[in-house]
């Protein structure tokens, strides 16, 4: 499910911005169908410009009939109905998602018969001090089984005494849930502890969900930004020539 809205505090109206003849959302559509991983593939808006759009493509649409304050909260009010097992969350501005850490996550699941795992997601190493210092940067911090037990703004762990093996890991915002998880989340009032750092991960942790983590290559670009979008072009670019 791809999560879609047309306003954008940043950069309104990005999901349509033109991408190589293509609007972002489009390409974002059609990068995640053509991973042949899902048996259903929807987009999620509040808009009659996406919706219009992605039907054009033959795209599967699914309108929101609610006012939601998060694309998670997007995704779950469409999940309600239908009837599946696993949702996987794709950010509507991430037109070069690849299949290898989609498939990586849905691997959890099929690994997990006793059904342990409410949600799987992904990190990727930091090395730039820059970065881990970065708020915009959401860590995350893993048991030894690499099951998620806190995400931060700040950089985690702190290291008290140098220490050159330290490692920091960046979260990288692409969720599959078993959709009693997303449901739980749903029905659930915003938590504590994500109120103050404003990620939608804590309130899983702060009601009991088990989250796995997943490492890996994987580098997307988020169109957030008229920049972003100029980047978005120039690698398109070099992909096609």
């Amino acid at each position: 499910m791809i999560p879609a809205r047309y306003e954008a505090s940043r950069f309104p109206g990005k999901l349509m911005a033109d991408l190589g003849g293509k609007s972002v959302i489009r390409r974002t559509y059609e990068a995640v169908v053509d991973t042949n991983l899902f048996a259903s593939t929807y987009v999620v808006t509040d808009s009659a410009i996406i919706e219009e759009e992605i039907l054009k493509c033959g795209g599967r649409v699914i309108r929101s009939q609610k006012e939601h304050d998060c694309g998670t909260n997007r995704i779950a009010e469409a999940a309600q109905s239908l009837d599946a097992d696993i949702v996987v969350n794709v950010q509507g501005d991430e037109p070069f998602i690849k299949k290898k850490p989609l498939a990586d996550l849905l691997a959890v699941f099929k690994n997990d018969p006793s059904g342990e795992i409410d949600l799987a997601s992904l990190k990727q190493e930091l090395h730039d001090e820059k970065d881990i210092n970065n708020p915009n940067f959401v860590k995350v911090i893993t048991d030894l089984a690499m099951n998620a037990l806190y995400f931060s703004r700040s950089p985690i762990p702190y290291p008290r005494s140098v220490h050159k093996g330290t490692q920091y890991y960046v979260h990288i915002g692409v969720y599959a849930f078993r959709k009693s998880a997303l449901m739980d989340f749903y029905h659930t009032s915003s938590t504590p502890l994500e109120d103050t750092e404003k990620i939608e991960g804590i309130r899983y942790l702060e009601i009991g969900k088990k989250i796995k983590m997943v490492n890996t290559d994987y580098i997307g670009v988020s169109i957030d930004t008229e920049e972003d979008l100029e980047m978005a072009k120039n690698i398109l670019n070099q992909h096609i020539g």
